[in-house]
């Protein structure tokens, strides 16, 4: 028997989690079901991503739901479309055996007529983005004056994407007596605030300790140059034959960048990102969870919502710029009780950055180094041998032409044919690695190299690649500006919604962002025109080019100064990029292109 059933759920939903495997609930679940079953005050719920979350939030909603009324009675929201649809989906599994409770499921880049058509049908349950759902309730076609539950799920990434103000707007939607559930894998400072003003004295209960790491995961950090970052990434999955990994970027034109490169190279990756479709991000994922993908490279906010139990590795190819997403990405390896390895490719100036990462998750990195050509071949060769022990041998198939292979071999030894196998299996791949350079020796060149690196300082900005312009803001800390303020500030100005915004470097009285040279002048025209203001205060803005000696550097003015602001940053997009072409690599050790051994060419790329 479920022991489910034992935490209060009725027969038609244990049965369905039955039919799912579900037979033991995880922590958080055992925690968080009971106590919503039981009672109506609001809950904050920590739990790490990977740990059953959709389980203990919606789980008793299903249980206590009015079947037989059709109105909106819960309303759940998630911060990604991804996310969003992976949590319907469950629920309707949930909910298989209880034919008069529906789900709709609303979000940004679906036909929204359809969507109408759903809610006007009735939905006890509804699940949505933020921004979808406030377009909806505008339009009046979905209604939450009766609603008994909200939540908010992955509130900390919800914030992190600027969607304060639709929170805001949901919130005035739905009725003054109700119970807001609030679950969350971090819990930062701003996730604090936005349950002191959302809540009612919260019930808190926790799956582990706040922002802790999984038992399951283990965290290596290789160190690289800009350089030797790629060469790097493509050793580690060679050193892994097996390997089943997402591939985390910062920028969307950096995930598209490495994914081309990958496939160029014979792997089998893809990319997923903003960019992408909604049919093309469903395709890249459905082959990814088939495992027709290998690597899938991903932006933090696009890999949201994939639901992957079998993950080996996460590899950081950049960290994140928030050191909180660290947890989010090396969670999604580790889960339904496997081992997994959360990577970071850091340079020396980098690694500083672990050290807070270290702090939150209350575990050390360990340092590896990049494997040499020679243990590659090693690895490599003695995975193959073991595929070739292990494989069954269809004798049906073949027993009419195994005669004449038999005499046609019968002049080789035993020694030469397993020779002749081999290095006909293998000499592409020892011929890639036979001159493979050292990438743990970094020179002094290598450790002052320019291009896109982390600079020293306690601020550890960036320093500018030669295809961003740098600009000044007279907006610090001491405004209350962060980075994503500041990003929706930029966003609030009708730039190109292509152009890609680099570093940010926020200070005390005056910060620097780094945005696409090619919209320089549309930048500085956009806050010239719009000309509106952050928190009361007139911006000045400048394209500078900063001497980069000591803390905080000097800044040398080089174009005409903007009387410009912003407003408050806390509503719109997170960023936006500009999707690259695929390029060829040049990228290869010692110059040669190699296949993925025992990998086959992607070619169906989006």
């Amino acid at each position: 028997m479920s022991k489910f059933i034992e935490l209060g759920l009725k027969e038609p939903i244990t049965r369905a989690l039955t039919d799912l495997g579900y037979e033991t609930p995880t922590v958080i679940q055992e925690k968080a079901i009971p106590q919503i079953l039981s009672s109506e005050e609001d809950l904050k719920a920590f739990a790490q991503t990977g740990t059953g979350k959709t389980a203990a939030f919606s789980l008793p909603i299903v249980e206590l739901a009015d079947y037989d009324n059709s109105q909106t009675q819960a309303i759940i929201l998630s911060p990604t479309r991804e996310l969003a649809v992976q949590i319907g989906k469950n629920i309707e599994d949930f909910s298989k055996y209880l034919p008069n409770l529906k789900v709709a499921t609303v979000y940004g880049g679906a036909n929204i007529e359809q969507q109408i058509r759903q809610l006007k049908k009735g939905a006890q349950i509804v699940v949505g983005t933020p921004g979808r759902t406030v377009d909806l309730i505008k339009r009046r076609a979905l209604k939450l004056g009766n609603v008994k539950w909200l939540v908010l799920d992955e509130a900390d990434e919800m914030l992190n994407m600027g969607f304060k103000d639709e929170l805001d707007k949901v919130l005035e939607a739905t009725p003054e007596e109700k119970q807001t559930l609030l679950f969350s894998a971090t819990f930062p400072r701003e996730v604090e605030a936005i349950a002191n003003n959302y809540m009612h004295n919260p019930v808190e209960i926790t799956s582990g300790q706040k922002n802790q790491g999984s038992d399951n995961v283990s965290h290596e950090y290789y160190l690289v140059t800009e350089k030797t970052r790629y060469p790097a990434l493509k050793r580690i999955a060679d050193i892994n034959p097996d390997i089943y990994a997402i591939v985390f970027c910062r920028t969307r034109r950096e995930t598209q960048e490495v994914a081309d490169k990958l496939i160029q190279d014979g792997y089998n990756a893809d990319a997923l990102h903003g960019d992408l479709s909604q049919a093309q991000r469903d395709s890249v994922m459905e082959k990814f969870r088939k495992r027709n993908i290998q690597m899938l490279v991903a932006t933090d906010v696009a890999a949201r919502g994939l639901d992957v139990d079998s993950l080996t590795h996460v590899i950081n190819h950049k960290l994140p710029d928030q050191i909180e997403n660290y947890n989010h990405r090396s969670g999604r390896t580790g889960r339904a009780g496997n081992k997994g390895i959360s990577i970071a490719l850091v340079n020396r100036k980098e690694r500083g950055k672990l050290n807070p990462i270290e702090r939150i998750l209350k575990k050390k990195f360990i340092q590896v180094s990049i494997p040499t050509g020679k243990e590659i071949c090693e690895k490599q060769l003695f995975h193959l041998i073991d595929k070739v022990e292990n494989s069954e041998v269809n004798t049906a198939e073949i027993d009419t032409y195994l005669p004449s292979i038999y005499e046609k071999l019968s002049t080789f030894s035993r020694e030469e044919l397993i020779q002749k196998f081999v290095s006909l299996e293998f000499n592409s791949f020892l011929s890639y690695y036979e001159n493979a350079p050292d990438l743990n020796k970094i020179t002094s060149r290598d450790r002052g190299e320019r291009g896109d690196r982390e600079r020293g300082g306690r601020n550890g900005r960036r320093m500018s690649s030669e295809n961003m312009t740098r600009f000044f803001i007279n907006l610090g800390r001491k405004d209350r500006l962060n980075p994503a303020k500041l990003m929706g500030l930029i966003n609030e100005q009708g730039i190109n919604k292509s152009v890609e915004i680099g570093a940010i470097d926020i200070l005390d009285t005056f910060s620097f962002f780094e945005i696409d040279k090619n919209y320089e002048s549309q930048t500085l025209d956009a806050f010239a025109s719009n000309a509106p203001d952050f928190n009361g205060r007139n911006v000045n803005i400048e394209i500078t080019k900063t001497e980069r000696k000591g803390g905080g550097g000097r800044r040398r003015n080089s174009s005409r100064r903007r009387n410009d602001s912003g407003g408050n940053g806390s509503s719109g997009g997170f960023g936006r990029s500009r999707r690259s072409k695929p390029r060829s690599n040049n990228n290869n050790e010692g110059g040669r292109e190699r296949r993925g051994f025992g990998r086959s060419r992607n070619n169906n790329r989006k």
